[in-house]
């Protein structure tokens, strides 16, 4: 076999390896490792390569920044964002019909400004918000299909750690993606409680009706979430300000939020040392999953599959948004069976120059900010897709008592607004592109 035979065979060997239920990182590192010494016929180059790549990747300046992110979620959760988010959020929409689920959204919308992890942002969100639900008579269903999609704001509103990932991959600038993530993000949020204005119109039961809170309250309420508004405007705005790097913004925001949290009594010594313990452990997972995609994707750029694919796909003659439109569809199929950091290092070194050799119309930089955000949308749609959409079943374990069945029903819905925002981003890409400076 050629060299660009292995690397075509190599990806059904992954698929295989994955499906056998191998954590990614370490099914990547295997076919990476294997791969290279077959093509390479011996042991010097993969071995050599495995000392180099090691330290090359987690000795990233770059990377610090996931960590930071991660620690500033659990942070933020100690100090009470998450439940003051949710009860401004409540207070100005929760009277309405469908508004506590609004809310819901509302909250993880603000929550995922500090946190970056959709994961993280269903499960805090989940705790918070399920109790309130399932007490105005929300169903199990509805409820669960709610947060799980609120959940997945967490990856795009800015900061994100699947965009620092993108940007780190495609060696773009972290603060534009952020910043072209922004009307996406508030677009996804808006189609969100548009989905629920819909659901509950069409099934009137599935949601109760709580009684109006006095404006009192609702403006205290609102200005319990001063610390959020804080920490979100020091650390985005001050990436884009220029006052420090993202890295230095995702520490600024670390300590902030620590500090809030320490003020409002939590954080002690043991929940210190826990959320230490929590963000070392994702963070060990991130980086070996990092360290897995970068031992695969040597492994193809040495059998040359990326090079070959771009040039195959561009002497086909397709037009560019049809490639563009292929890309995406494959990202919402594999996006129900794999995690978003999973698939955005599995694929990018093989679609980004497939795209990055196609004319859109724009700039090579703009090109590639709108197609991150293309492909995260894309890829957040599978953490909500039946049968394997991750953010189902931690929502799910949160509330035993409703059949999975019943989830996936509710949050096609939801889906079916992701689809709608992709097919509007595709077609007027200013709209991703409007807050980046000419």
């Amino acid at each position: 076999m050629s060299a660009l035979e292995i690397g075509i065979a190599s990806f059904p060997t992954l698929m295989v390896l994955i499906f056998l239920r191998v954590p990614i990182g370490l099914a990547m590192f295997i076919v990476g490792l294997v791969g290279l010494v077959i093509v390479t016929d011996g042991t010097n180059v993969p071995f050599s390569r495995l000392k180099n790549e090691t330290y090359t990747t987690f000795s990233s300046y770059s990377l610090s920044i996931v960590p930071m992110f991660l620690l500033m979620g659990h942070f933020a959760t100690l100090g009470g964002m998450s439940s003051a988010l949710f009860r401004a959020a409540e207070g100005f929409l929760g009277h309405r019909k469908g508004g506590v689920a609004m809310a819901s959204i509302g909250a993880c919308a603000g929550f995922g400004a500090i946190c970056g992890s959709s994961l993280a942002t269903a499960a805090t969100m989940g705790r918070v918000a399920l109790p309130e639900l399932r007490q105005y008579g929300y169903a199990g269903g509805f409820s669960t299909a709610t947060l799980a999609a609120g959940g997945t704001l967490g990856i795009l509103i800015p900061p994100s750690v699947v965009l620092v990932i993108y940007a780190i991959l495609t060696e773009q600038n972290i603060a534009k993606l952020f910043l072209a993530a922004f009307i996406p993000g508030l677009l996804a949020a808006l189609g969100y409680v548009i989905a629920i204005s819909i659901y509950v119109r069409l099934y009137p039961d599935s949601a109760g009706t709580r009684p109006p809170v006095p404006y009192s309250e609702r403006f205290a309420a609102l200005l319990r979430v001063w610390p959020v508004l804080l920490v979100f405007g020091l650390v985005v705005g001050g990436i884009y300000l220029g006052w420090f790097t993202p890295t230095e913004g995702a520490a600024v925001g670390a300590a902030g939020t620590g500090l809030i949290a320490f003020l409002n009594g939590g954080l002690t010594f043991s929940t210190l040392i826990e959320s230490f313990y929590v963000t070392a452990r994702s963070t060990a997972m991130v980086f070996f999953i990092v360290l897995g995609a970068g031992f695969y994707n040597g492994f193809l750029a040495l059998t040359q599959v990326p090079q070959e694919l771009s040039n195959f796909v561009v002497s086909q003659g397709l037009s560019p948004w049809m490639v563009l439109s292929l890309i995406l569809v494959f990202y919402l199929l594999f996006g129900c069976l794999m995690d978003s950091l999973s698939m955005i290092l599995l694929t990018i070194p093989i679609f980004f120059p497939v795209i990055s050799a196609l004319d859109f119309g724009m700039s090579a930089e703009h090109v590639a900010i709108w197609f991150g955000i293309l492909v995260l949308i894309v890829v957040e749609v599978g953490l909500i897709t039946p049968p394997v959409g991750m953010n189902l079943f931690i929502i799910n374990a949160m509330d035993r008592k409703t059949p999975m069945v019943e989830t996936y029903k509710a949050v096609m819905f939801f889906v079916g607004s992701d689809l709608v925002r992709v097919v509007i981003l595709v077609m007027f890409p200013a709209i991703t592109l409007f807050l980046l400076p000419n």
